[in-house]
């Protein structure tokens, strides 16, 4: 069962623009679904190419110049390199090609943002337009399912996670299955094959200690002393796990007033099916102590998705002071403040008293079980304070 992503209308609308087509994101987020179903309506006038193949790296390790290039383009007006960052000086020679043929289309993926960006950032400079997919989004499912089905789903989204073929998978044990290999097979091959990483073992343990702290503010001299490693080190892992898109972190929102916490920052799995599979724990919410974290992480990667589908730069922050006040998400739209508490039962009436001081025209809501699809789907967006 294909889920219709939101990002594919948005990718089509960039055919044939003059710029290389990048599509950043984690294996199995469909990227390559995406591409193939762009590749139907030109047949035989598309190539797809797979960068982990040693066909394809053997093709492009011996295409040096425009002329050898060109082989590779061929007659065809869309060329496909799927996990374009396994491919060596992959930025140099996308940069021949689209300098050479303008009126043909490049469309390159990447499972490692860390990896293909530093590839392509310099030779490729105003040459392309990118994309990231993430797991399913609540909008694109209830397109799908429509909100009865969802809000049935809701317990397994919250365990299993929304990576598409975890979403559609028919059994639980195949939805196990499925989050291993996610967790070995891909997201490990692919950020502990980036040069830079030299202790596996420690970026492991730091992964799980990430899963293990979801929503909580993170020290990085405590993670530091913890693994044994030096803090730019335990930083620089941080770096490949967000880009690799394993976590994301929130700062802190400050206008440096008094009792606000201004240098800190909460980590979050990018995937709560993920995330509960790093830590052995796919049990029934019945079965679980931690279904406040669950709810409170599917919200807030929520927000995060929600940041690309709607192209907004609107920045996500929390919020907390040092008398232990605290508000879960703040979206700073235009220099209007949207203060959201996520809470998975009983809902707070009113914001914390300095938050209502420092921000009196700022707007708030509580985000529960009962209500969440009007902040996603129907985008009821905030209720006045």
């Amino acid at each position: 069962m294909y889920i219709p992503r939101s990002i594919e209308p948005k990718i089509r609308e960039w055919l044939f623009k003059g710029k290389i087509i990048v599509i950043y994101g984690a294996r199995q987020t469909g990227k390559s679904t995406i591409v193939r179903r762009v590749l139907t309506d030109f047949s035989s006038e598309s190539t797809y190419l797979n960068g982990d193949e040693s066909g394809t790296k053997r093709l492009f390790a011996e295409a040096e110049d425009a002329s050898t290039l060109g082989h590779i383009v061929g007659n065809h007006k869309i060329v496909v390199i799927d996990e374009a960052q396994r491919i060596e000086n992959i930025g140099l020679k996308l940069k021949i090609l689209v300098d050479t043929y303008p009126d043909r289309q490049i469309i390159a993926t990447g499972s490692s943002s860390f990896d293909l960006a530093n590839k392509i950032a310099e030779p490729l400079t105003g040459r392309t337009v990118q994309f990231t997919l993430y797991p399913l989004s609540l909008e694109e499912l209830t397109q799908t399912w429509g909100q009865t089905e969802l809000l049935v789903q809701l317990p397994n989204l919250l365990i299993y996670g929304l990576y598409p073929a975890v979403v559609t998978a028919s059994s639980l044990e195949e939805k196990t299955v499925l989050l291993k290999q996610l967790a070995s097979d891909y997201l490990y091959r692919d950020v502990l094959s980036f040069d830079r990483v030299k202790k596996s073992e420690v970026l492991k343990k730091l992964t799980e200690a990430v899963a293990l702290q979801t929503g909580n503010e993170v020290s990085y001299n405590e993670l530091s002393t913890i693994l044994q490693i030096g803090k730019q080190t335990a930083i620089h892992y941080l770096d490949i796990l967000e880009q690799g898109f394993i976590l994301f972190r929130l700062t802190s929102f400050s206008r440096n007033l008094r009792q606000e916490i201004n240098r800190s920052r909460k980590l979050y799995a990018l995937d709560n099916g993920v995330r509960n599979v790093l830590l052995n724990n796919l049990n029934p919410l019945s079965l679980r102590t931690d279904v406040g974290a669950l709810w409170e992480s599917f919200i807030v990667s929520e927000f995060k998705k929600q940041q690309f589908w709607e192209a907004t730069t609107a920045p996500l922050y929390f919020w907390r002071t040092y008398s232990q006040e605290e508000v879960d998400v703040v979206k700073d739209i235009g220099g209007m403040l949207f203060a959201y508490e996520i809470k998975w039962k009983k809902p707070k009436l009113r914001p914390p008293k300095n938050w209502i001081i420092s921000y009196p025209t700022s707007k708030w809501r509580s985000i529960t079980r009962d209500n969440f699809l009007d902040v996603f789907v129907t985008k009821i967006e905030s209720s006045g304070t």
